[in-house]
Parts: C-alpha cells; sequence; structure tokens
C-alpha cells in the first residue's frame, strides 16, 4: 500500500490531491500559480502536501500531472522556432487555411498569425495521388539542399507533411530519416506518424503545432521529472492527455499537441468517476475556475470525445474530450462598453494581481469581488483562513468603477455582475446541451473548480435542472480525475469505402492493423493483457457529404448482419444530430479508429456508514448573505464541509464552506450529504 498523487495546474490556482491507498481517502491541497515558473507552485505544493501528511516521498508509486505548458506555448506564441517541410506548391496552406472566418460580422478580424513565417516554409518535389501510389519521386538531394539552408536559421524544429502522406507513409519517412542525420538535435514531426488522417489542412496545422509545442513541452516534462526524483519520489511520472487519457514522458515528447486541453479533461475524468459512485451516469459537468468554465456532457459515464476542436484558434486534428469553454471564472473583469452596458470577462484578473478582495493590487471589479461584496464568499477569509479576504476592497472597487458610472447601487452592480455571469454560463451548458440534441433537465449537474459550487445552483435553477452534485473535493476535482484515468492512446487510417458487404474484409483489414498497432504500443507501455481495453469506431457519412459521425463497434465486423447494425446506427444517429436520416441513400466509411486503454491502479474512495440527518454539529455560525430568491441580505447559516456526515441534511438557505471551494444553497432547496460525502442539492 502507498500513496497516488495528482497534480494539476490553473491559470489562478495549482491544485493536489495524495491518496491514501490504504484509508481510501483523499488528502488535498490548493496554493496560487506561478503563471511565470509553474514548476515553482508545483514543486511548493508536492513538498507541502506530503509535509503536512507526514508521507515519505518514495511511499508515492503513482503521480500523473495535468499540465497547461503547451497550450499556454500556442496562445502566447512561445513555442519553438519551426520550419515546414511540404510537397511542392502548398507551402502557403498553413496560411489559406479554410474559408471560414474567426468572426464572421466582422470584415476587419484577421486569422491567427502563422506559427511558421513564410520563409521557413520550404517545398520539395515530390507527389502521390489520391490513392497513395506515387506520381512524383521524392528529390532527396533537393530535400539536403533545403535541410541545410535551414542550419544557418538556427530551427529548433521541422514539421512534414505531405500531400496524401496519411496512405502512403514512405516519402515521409525518408525526409525524417534526412533530417536526423543532418539537423540531430532538431525536434521533428511527420504527418503520416503525428495525424494519419485526410483533410490536407488539419493534418498540416495538427502536424506543424506538435513541432511547435515539441521543444517547449519536451523540456518542461524532462524537468519534471528530474524534479520529483530530487524530492525523493521513485515512480515515473505520468501526463494526462486532451482525451482524459494519460500517457508515459517519453510518448509525451512524441506528442505534445495532445496535452492541448489536458486540465479540462482531467476534470471531466473526475466528474465521471465521482458521478457514477454516487448513481448519477448521465450528468453536465460545470468547472468554473478562475479564468475560465468548462462544461461538457456525458451519457452513461462515458466522456464524449470528438476531434476537430481548436487551440488558440488553430484546428486540432487529435482525439480531445468534449470540452466548451466560455471566458467566465472568479477572475472575470466586469467592466461598462461604450453603451453603457454591464459586460462581464472574457479578461480576468488572473492570478496575479488577482480580484480586489484579495487585497494584492487588484483595481478591477470581478466574479469573486461580488460573490464577496454579497456575501456568498466568506468576506474575511477562504481556504480554511490560510487567504485572508478584504471586504472593504471589493465594495470599494464595485462601487468606483461600476456604481458611479451607471448609477447602480453597489448591490444592483453586484447582481448584474453574477446574473451576466450565469447568464453566460448557462449559453454554454446550452452548446454541449440543447443545441446537440439533449433536454438539460434529464441530466444532473456536477460542479467543481474553485467557483462551480458557488453558482452551480441558481445556473441549474434557470436551466430546469432538478439535481446538482458538489464532490466531496470540488476545488481539485481535476487533480482527483488525474487519477481516475486509464493509459490511453488513439489510432486512426483513413481510407474511403462504401460500407458494402463487398468491402467488408477491407474494412476489417483495416481495423484489425489498428487494433495490432494498439496492442504493440500497450506492451511497449507495460500493460499486461488482462488490463488491455481496445475500443473501436468508424467515422461514416452519406456518400456526398462532407463530414462524418463517428459510430462504435465491437472490435471488427466480420458478418454481414454486423454492417447492417452499422449502417442503422449510422442512421440513426444522423437522425438524432440533424434531425434527418435517409436509410436508401448509400453511407461509405472515412475513418477507422481504435482506442487503445490500459487500466491503471485507480483511486478506489470508501463509502462510509449512514448517521442521522441533523447537521447542526457542523454549523460554523450565521452570516447576512444576499439571495436573489427574496431580495435582500438574510440570516444564512455556514455549514463546515469537512464537518459533515453521511446522511445530513442541510436546509437552504446555507452556505458550505471547506478549503478549497464554497457551495451556495439558495432559499427552498434542500441538500442532502451522501456516503461518498458529496452534497446533493435538490432544485
Amino acid at each position: 500500500m502507498g500513496y497516488k498523487l495528482g497534480v494539476d495546474v490553473g491559470g489562478t490556482f495549482t491544485d493536489l490531491c495524495l491518496f491514501d491507498e490504504e484509508e481510501k481517502k483523499n488528502m488535498v491541497l490548493k496554493l496560487p500559480s506561478t503563471p511565470q515558473d509553474p514548476s515553482k507552485a508545483i514543486i511548493e505544493g508536492i513538498k507541502n502536501i506530503l509535509s503536512i501528511n507526514k508521507v515519505n516521498p518514495n511511499k508515492v508509486n503513482y503521480l500523473v500531472h495535468g499540465t497547461t505548458v503547451g497550450t499556454n506555448a500556442a496562445i502566447e506564441r512561445k513555442g519553438a522556432k519551426t520550419a515546414l517541410i511540404t510537397t511542392e506548391g502548398f507551402r502557403d496552406l498553413l496560411e489559406l487555411a479554410r474559408q471560414t472566418r474567426p468572426s464572421i460580422y466582422d470584415l476587419y478580424k484577421d486569422k491567427p498569425e502563422p506559427i511558421v513565417k513564410r520563409n521557413l516554409r520550404k517545398e520539395v518535389t515530390e507527389r502521390l495521388r489520391f490513392d497513395g501510389t506515387v506520381e512524383k519521386s521524392l528529390n532527396k538531394e533537393q530535400v539536403s539542399d533545403v535541410l541545410e539552408e535551414m542550419l544557418k536559421d538556427d530551427i529548433e524544429a521541422v514539421s512534414v507533411c505531405f500531400m496524401h502522406s496519411y496512405l502512403n507513409p514512405a516519402h515521409e519517412k525518408e525526409v525524417k530519416q534526412i533530417i536526423q542525420e543532418i539537423l540531430p538535435d532538431v525536434y521533428v514531426s511527420v504527418s503520416s506518424e503525428v495525424l494519419p488522417e485526410y483533410r490536407e489542412y488539419e493534418r498540416l496545422m495538427t502536424t506543424t503545432l506538435n513541432s511547435y509545442l515539441g521543444p517547449v513541452v519536451s523540456k518542461y516534462v524532462n524537468n519534471f521529472a528530474e524534479n520529483i526524483k530530487e524530492i525523493g519520489i521513485e515512480t515515473k511520472p505520468y501526463i494526462n492527455q486532451s482525451n482524459s487519457g494519460v500517457m508515459s514522458i517519453e510518448v509525451t515528447k512524441n506528442n505534445p499537441v495532445r496535452t492541448a486541453l489536458s486540465g479540462p479533461s482531467a476534470g471531466v475524468a473526475g466528474a465521471a468517476y465521482i458521478a457514477k459512485l454516487a448513481g448519477f451516469e448521465d450528468i453536465i459537468t460545470f468547472d468554473m475556475g478562475g479564468t475560465s468554465t468548462d462544461v461538457s456532457l456525458m451519457q452513461h459515464s462515458i466522456p464524449k470525445v470528438a476531434t476537430g476542436k481548436s487551440v488558440a484558434g488553430f484546428p486540432v486534428q487529435v482525439p480531445m474530450t468534449d470540452v466548451h469553454a466560455v471566458g467566465a471564472g472568479g477572475g472575470s473583469i466586469a467592466w461598462i462598453d461604450n453603451g453603457g452596458v454591464l459586460k462581464v470577462g472574457p479578461h480576468s484578473a488572473g492570478a496575479s494581481p488577482g480580484p480586489a478582495a484579495y487585497d494584492k493590487g487588484g483595481t478591477e471589479p470581478t466574479v469573486t469581488d461580488a460573490n464577496v461584496f454579497l456575501k456568498r464568499l466568506n468576506p474575511e477569509y477562504i481556504l480554511e483562513g490560510s487567504m485572508p479576504i478584504n471586504y472593504a476592497a471589493a465594495n470599494e472597487v464595485i462601487e468606483d468603477k461600476l456604481s458611479v458610472q451607471t448609477g447602480l447601487s453597489v448591490i444592483d452592480a453586484a447582481k448584474g455582475i453574477l446574473k451576466i455571469v450565469n447568464s453566460n454560463m448557462m449559453r454554454a451548458i446550452r452548446v454541449v446541451s440543447v443545441e446537440q440534441g439533449h433536454d438539460p433537465r434529464e441530466f444532473t449537474l456536477v460542479a467543481f473548480g474553485g467557483a462551480g459550487a458557488l453558482h452551480a445552483a441558481h445556473v441549474a435553477k434557470e436551466l430546469g435542472i432538478k439535481k446538482v452534485l458538489v464532490p466531496d473535493s470540488p476545488g481539485i476535482l481535476c487533480a482527483v480525475g488525474l487519477l481516475a484515468s486509464d493509459l490511453r492512446m488513439d489510432f486512426v487510417k483513413t481510407e474511403r469505402l462504401k460500407a458494402a458487404p463487398q468491402n467488408l474484409s477491407l474494412i476489417d483489414e483495416k481495423l484489425n492493423e489498428l487494433i495490432t498497432e494498439a496492442k504493440e504500443w500497450l506492451l511497449e507501455e507495460g500493460v499486461p493483457m488482462e488490463q488491455q481495453m481496445i475500443d473501436c469506431k468508424i467515422d461514416i457519412r452519406y456518400v456526398g457529404q462532407n463530414y462524418e459521425l463517428s459510430i462504435p463497434i465491437k472490435g471488427a465486423l466480420k458478418t454481414e448482419e454486423n454492417l447492417k447494425v452499422l449502417q442503422q446506427a449510422f442512421h440513426s444517429e444522423h437522425e438524432k444530430a440533424y434531425g434527418y436520416a435517409n436509410e436508401r441513400e448509400e453511407v461509405e466509411c472515412i475513418n477507422y479508429r481504435v482506442i487503445g486503454r490500459g487500466a491503471t491502479s485507480k483511486i478506489n474512495l470508501r463509502s462510509h456508514e449512514a448517521g442521522s440527518t441533523d447537521a447542526s454539529h457542523a454549523v460554523l455560525g450565521v452570516r447576512n448573505v444576499y439571495f436573489d430568491e427574496v431580495d435582500a441580505f438574510i440570516n444564512t447559516k455556514v455549514y463546515q464541509r469537512k464537518k459533515l456526515k453521511p446522511n445530513n441534511i442541510i436546509e437552504g438557505p446555507a452556505i458550505v464552506e471547506q478549503m478549497d471551494s464554497t457551495t451556495v444553497i439558495p432559499p427552498h432547496s434542500k441538500a442532502q450529504v451522501d456516503l461518498y460525502k458529496n452534497i446533493i442539492i435538490n432544485l
């Protein structure tokens, strides 16, 4: 028996979760992030959580880290100096992109600046036909000349992407070999390894972004591994991916683009795990942090994974947990636009200087300041007293920056901030539910993140959601999610084949090739056969359509009957997604996807015995809190979360405080603590 450690770095706070395998309980720690050097907060946090709980570092047998280093490098354009080698005539594809504009009605809005300058985009003679056959052979001498030129430019990374190389990787492999001979210290990505999938712009962009992030992420994860070794942690760390799975340090260095949504996906995995234990399989996750809110919908406790998400304005085609983010968090700044209208976000006060109430130099009114003024947040301290709160500063900044300009009272201005930010978050939830054919009233809202439980009940009520689940440690659920994730890698091949009996053996051939590849990868990662899991999907569309739907299947098809089942599943999914289906139309298979998963030794939280319904033993005191339902400040009981016991019932209005979060239970609502110490709010 030992300990498992999850470390998640956010824009405002760094969260740690230490799981005791013998006691089957979590110990948590939250401390301010250090954006200039994330490793400072990480190392300080690991040392502190081990010291506080008197745990010897060599007792940690499993460690997972969720990182934003790749995402931040892409957003801030601080990646490596990257060059591109592509097929003759296609070097400007990186800039031409697609016809879609970032803002359709803004004629002056530019597309993101390309991450590779035009003079570093090189063309070479080679060409494959659409079926993968060679039309022009690769000019190796020209490749060598191009690389010799790059020696003068101090290139740190190279991206290689040729037309139709997803069908025939031979030319890309030859170029990679030449690069490793001439530029041995340069990071290399080739599209046939990063994303062997059709759609040339998305493949080119994903591969180039992988190279752009490669040196930055590789250096970071190497340093991370060295730092934890110096602390005395002997186990090899894992890094969380965007698809709610984890991968080793070595795999991360080859696939940095797969870490782009590392943090948000960990939260979804944690919510799925906790909610399933509590008996809720259809949920909407509501992760509200200091800078943004991430929402995701899942059915049957399975996180939804999609391709075609974007990072820093660039399309990334690797599978990612289907999370929709909106710039609404505790640090979101309230401001008045030119028309005199109150707005909230997307700009954030971040970790530094933070909200005015944190008393660290913040001069703009934020969502946190509004919560402090209305006393939903403790007006004296947070983080169990380790972080003082300046109530007067929150009052003053709302009055000076909003009330004076609008003529609103401070109470009305603070109310307005919360109503607007709640409205922004409700729109995000509608994107993942109503706009995708789901009724949010049929789901349970799982609230987490530092500010999720503060707003969840009011957001849920507006959407007609009846239940809100607040986990035992909502502020660090992303760190918990890291310890509930499997080892995972996604494999894909593209080949257009009509879903017809004569193509059955060819379809199965593609799937079996990928299944073999996935099993080999799992063995390389040290996953025993009995812990290996394989999932398969095929991307299907009607002949002539431009986009596909991904349909899950159980391994290779093998029989015509299974092929018919696949077709029927596609028609049903098409009707659900688009409102119609045509069973007389021919359908075709495009992409074949296999997910290789290795079961890790996950956390296993224990349930507790149910006790009395009386929660009076957990009451800390009473304070006046403002609630919209009564349009006044009213006496409200404040409970200490760690003193609550299973079966305790809390009548609203009430506030529940804990180290990593605050939960608001509105009037006319009732909450009960379940056997896993989750708070279930019934609205």
